[in-house]
């Protein structure tokens, strides 16, 4: 049963599979980028406070601190496509999808950052979990709503809505309240 406002056929099960066989993939390339163990000398501490480790970066250049935003915004800004392509949905509130989207960003990105702290050479960073968000919701907000347009007007607007099918057996029956009956009706009789 396809959910309401859904793209009708065949249409929509590309869309899905293509959708789910990308974000899988994307998804095993972030974790072995992100997560595999790093050969260094030495390890910065955990950046806890936000924004602290690119005023760091941008103090030590401007060039060092765009290229740590740019990889910031990078690194999960494909997830703000792929994920509503994987639900494949056509007929839905754009900010309602923007949040699914972020908080599911958020979400990974947090995990990530949680991972990464078993990981030898890799540290916890708040500004990356912001930057990997803002990433997401950026690429959402860019691609999604003209994507989403432009499939409407090559279906010519048919999101198909399908009616929820009462079971073969017809419905339940409904029984009228019934109060609780005293204690004295409720025991047997007792004999003397």
């Amino acid at each position: 049963m396809q959910r309401q406002g859904s793209i009708g056929g065949t249409a929509a099960i590309r869309i899905r599979v293509t959708g789910g066989i990308l974000l899988a993939a994307y998804l095993a390339l972030v974790a072995w980028y992100t997560l595999r163990p790093l050969d260094v000398p030495w390890v910065m501490p955990a950046n806890l406070r936000p924004f602290d480790g690119l005023r760091a970066d941008f103090a030590a250049g401007w060039t060092e601190g765009a290229r740590r935003v740019g990889e910031g915004l990078a690194l999960l800004a494909p997830l703000g496509v792929l994920l509503p392509m994987a639900g494949g949905r056509l007929a839905v509130s754009p900010l309602g999808s923007l949040i699914r989207t972020t908080a599911a960003a958020a979400l990974l990105s947090l995990g990530i950052e949680m991972l990464q702290t078993a990981v030898p050479g890799q540290v916890v960073d708040v500004d990356s979990l912001l930057l990997n968000t803002a990433g997401a919701a950026l690429a959402h907000l860019a691609v999604v709503p003209a994507g989403r347009s432009w499939l409407r007007r090559r279906t010519g607007g048919r999101a198909v809505p399908v009616p929820v099918q009462e079971p073969a057996q017809g419905r339940t029956p409904t029984i009228p309240r019934v109060g609780i009956a005293p204690w004295s009706d409720a025991l047997p009789p007792s004999s003397p």
